[in-house]
């Protein structure tokens, strides 16, 4: 066998491969016979029929048995012969073999990229400065409220307005057709929720009780029904009565009916532990991001395109999960996803990247994930969530859930070794 490697852009190569003829008239052969062996012909024996007749009945499955033989075996020998480390499957070019000739074909791969870490310790990240803005937690506490409020019917006489609950009826008509499932009776509708189309609630509002109006509206462009986008519509509605939401009063005995505080003063507590948790968080998460970025602009990595297309892929099936639990429909998708399919791409060659510098740094240094980490990390999750740990450890027993793992915990100790040797420039957050 001879083989030579073409360096191609970035990380492709080309892998050339020439079997002689000697090993493809073998190969040739032993797939004839292996036929031989396991098909009964009409009036021979089984096993005992003419090779010349099989070379006749299955010429294209022999010649596809023997490139797939041959391929296998000279590729492996090749990649191996060259230290190669193809990354992905790699895309075959060959013409159909002849038992007389040499077998060439060539094998387009691509390698992992080799990465050389430049020095980092004169680096200056910004890191934002950790801020509890008190307004989060009056607005916690008024969610708190709203979420325990209970309603009662208005009792002056005053128009429709923002906050408050309508029992309305409501008729839509299309073209001066009724809409198709555009009606309902005694329908609640909190004004100013924005449940509706626009215009719908507004119009609600500085009615009195019991009168009708006519709203003049237009759907929405675009549209989840598409059939409608833009389209002018008008409403009959009918006001038949109103509630308003009753809040509790911010006392101890409130606090102490969730479950938890002894008083409200505790509970303000909680509420600003649990958000300087949540910051904190955010604050780290910007932080390593704000890290790669600057790795990745130090050390730019040839992404391998194989693993570019599925990253890619991953990212466009999370944003189609996540926009679909939002409420966009299956035809706004493709619109959306046009629209940042480069924002798209770039997320995933960053993430590709910083996973091979990340990789780089951790052999460098020896950061790479231990058996030891992964137990430690376990023994931690179930001490703090009171899940089994049997429990915890079956869910980490699969590959892909423990890859995960694993690559999270090398990358934590990958940018906690950075963030020891780094100079962090404390700011104040972006307004």
């Amino acid at each position: 066998m001879k083989s030579n490697v073409e360096v191609l852009a970035g990380v492709k190569r080309k892998l050339n491969i020439e079997v002689p003829a000697l090993t493809v008239q073998k190969t040739f052969n032993k797939v004839l016979e292996n036929i031989q062996k396991s098909v009964a012909l009409k009036g021979f024996r089984k096993g005992k029929a003419p090779l010349s007749t099989l070379r006749s009945i299955y010429s294209a499955n022999i010649k596809q048995d023997v490139v797939n033989d041959l391929i296998r075996d000279h590729y492996i020998q090749a990649i191996s012969t060259h230290e190669l480390y193809p990354i992905g499957d790699p895309e075959f070019e060959f013409s159909d073999p002849a038992e007389d000739q040499d077998f060439v074909f060539a094998a387009h791969i691509e390698l992992r990229p080799q990465v050389k870490v430049k020095s980092y310790k004169d680096l200056e990240i910004p890191k934002e400065k950790l801020v509890i803005n008190e307004a989060k937690i009056t607005v916690t506490l008024e969610n708190i409220r709203k979420s325990h409020s209970t309603t009662q019917d208005v009792l002056e006489l005053r128009p429709a307005q923002l906050g408050d609950i309508a029992i309305v009826d409501f008729e839509g008509f299309v073209d001066g057709k009724p809409l198709e499932n555009g009606a309902g009776k005694d329908h609640s509708l909190e004004l100013g929720s924005q449940s509706f189309i626009a215009g719908f609630e507004e119009g609600i509002v500085g009615m009195s009780l019991g009168g009708t109006t006519t709203l003049h509206l237009a759907f929405p462009n675009p549209y989840h029904a598409p059939e409608l986008a833009g389209k002018p519509v008008d409403f009959k509605v009918t006001l038949k009565s109103l509630k308003k939401k009753v809040l509790p009063e911010l006392t101890d005995e409130f606090a102490k009916s969730l479950g938890g505080p002894a008083d409200l003063e505790e509970l303000k507590k909680n509420i600003r532990a649990e958000i300087e948790s949540t910051e904190k968080q955010r604050i780290e998460e910007d932080f390593k991001n704000q890290i790669l970025k600057k790795l990745i602009a130090l050390n730019p990595v040839d992404v391998p395109s194989s693993l570019l297309k599925e990253q890619k892929k991953a990212l466009v099936e999370d944003v189609k999960r996540r926009m679909s639990e939002q409420g966009m429909s299956k035809d706004e998708l493709p619109e959306y996803l046009t629209k940042w399919d480069k924002d798209l791409e770039g997320t995933a060659s960053e993430m590709i990247q910083s996973s091979f510098i990340i990789d780089a740094i951790a052999t460098e240094k020896n950061l790479h994930c231990t058996d030891e980490d992964v137990e430690a990390m376990i023994v931690d999750y179930a001490a703090k969530s009171g899940i089994e740990i049997e429990k915890i450890r079956n869910f980490y027993s699969r590959a892909d859930q423990d890859g995960r793992l694993r690559y999270s915990i090398t990358e934590k100790k990958v940018i906690d070794e950075i963030t020891s040797s780094i100079k962090i420039k404390e700011v104040q957050k972006a307004p």
